[in-house]
């Protein structure tokens, strides 16, 4: 199978429940192969979002708190506990058959930790993963968060990476469920920090080389 990559960046923050249902779409073309494995960049307003193991106490705030102060609450079929996603924070979700690849859920996973190392290692931040935890982690302190899904093989869902967001935010939860673990932006590590469209560049980048995927050329956003 052919390891081709459409990529389609979103210059608007991206509702929520309106791209998942774009990925679900995308997933089943890609599965009749009637597209070709795509890779979303883009932002989101500010939404919590609660994975399939999500634990009510790691929500710190009720529903209508969170509403007053302009975030969205969102249940969805992603694995992992509750996160938060908002402008400022890229998100990145591929499509892929992982046919061409390897039909297994914990490669991809760390597949995905491998491009979010390399990519902030380019930063000289000296990124890793941590013991037990999934996710990439910087001086002991969560920087990307990764939930996937993955249907027939297909891959949805993806990684949030914390270029700039309102970390303030990050108070409202217990991020992805772990207590005691510290949450940090590539702004609160690089001075100056790179503006987002150099992170999508970049992560894109890195991306096509762990994948190994040549560069196609760029195609309009949808």
């Amino acid at each position: 199978m052919k390891r081709s990559l459409q990529t389609i960046r979103f210059n608007h923050l991206m509702d929520y429940a309106a791209m998942l249902a774009l990925q679900k779409d995308r997933c089943a073309t890609v599965e009749r192969g009637e597209a070709p494995n795509t890779l979303f960049l883009l932002e989101h307003p500010p939404v919590i979002t609660l994975g399939r193991r999500s634990d009510p106490a790691h929500l710190l705030l009720p529903r209508e708190e969170l509403a007053r102060r302009g975030i969205a609450l969102f249940e969805t079929d992603r694995g992992g506990d509750v996160t938060y996603h908002g402008p400022g924070q890229l998100i990145a979700y591929p499509i892929l058959a992982l046919a061409a690849w390897k039909q297994s859920y914990r490669w991809y996973l760390r597949s995905l930790e491998a491009v979010l190392i390399a990519l902030l290692r380019g930063y000289d931040l000296p990124a890793e993963r941590l013991e037990g935890f999934t996710g990439v982690w910087v001086n002991g302190a969560k920087v990307a968060a990764i939930g996937v899904g993955v249907h027939n093989w297909i891959t949805f869902h993806g990684i949030a990476l914390n270029v700039m967001p309102d970390m303030e935010h990050f108070r409202f939860i217990v991020p992805c469920g772990i207590q005691n673990k510290p949450v940090v932006s590539l702004a609160t590590l690089l001075t100056p920090a790179p503006d987002m469209h150099r992170v999508m560049t970049d992560f894109e980048k890195a991306f096509r080389a762990y994948f190994e995927i040549p560069d196609d050329a760029p195609l309009p956003e949808p």
